[in-house]
């Protein structure tokens, strides 16, 4: 099923695929992503793309999310969101876990509306490159995903910036969308 981002009927469907467990695939305020319910996902999610268990998925929530999922999250980077930035930050279950808070208006009604995080990750199988058109996302994966939310052809070419902030000074994992250069040199003081 193709929805359309701007249809007000949209928001409704795909959070209640997600909360039955389903994997979409939504516009992230990046590229498009492969998306599924916090905890209950991940399976799907893994099964679908073909990855490895020991290789975790990010985590899309609301900053309030974020704040229940880890054990604290550096008031710098609470500064810095929401934005394409992900952050690998301490859960309180003992885990490490790369969380994101999306600027994209979409994604936080939605991450508000199913009432939990969301899991997500590119859209490819495991080890192929990352697919950017919506065509091309469409004819791999439309018969193997519950719904697709359609917003531009190409919603973006570069994925999140990704830093460990578990660590200090924090570590650049992935240079991406978000010029994270500030939030590293000011964790060197």
């Amino acid at each position: 099923m193709i929805l359309n981002k701007t249809n007000p009927e949209t928001l409704e469907t795909i959070s209640t695929l997600i909360r039955d467990g389903g994997v979409v695939v939504l516009p992230c305020d990046t590229i498009y992503g492969l998306c599924a319910a916090y905890r209950i996902g991940d399976k799907a999610l893994m099964d679908l793309k073909g990855r490895p268990e020991n290789k975790p998925f990010l985590i899309l929530a609301t900053i309030e999310q974020a704040k229940d999922l880890c054990v604290s999250i550096p008031l710098d980077i609470l500064a810095s969101w929401p934005a394409p930035l992900t952050v690998i930050l301490g859960t309180k279950d003992g885990r490490k876990t790369a969380i994101r808070v999306p600027a994209d208006p979409f994604l936080q009604k939605l991450l508000k509306l199913t009432g939990m995080p969301i899991y997500s990750t590119s859209v490819n199988m495991a080890g192929e490159p990352s697919l950017l058109n919506f065509t091309d996302i469409c004819r791999r994966f439309e018969a193997m995903v519950d719904g697709l939310v359609r917003d531009k052809e190409v919603q973006g070419t570069v994925p999140s910036t990704l830093i460990d902030a578990t660590v200090k000074p924090y570590v650049m994992v992935r240079q991406g969308a978000f010029d994270a250069t500030s939030l590293i040199e000011g964790s060197k003081a």
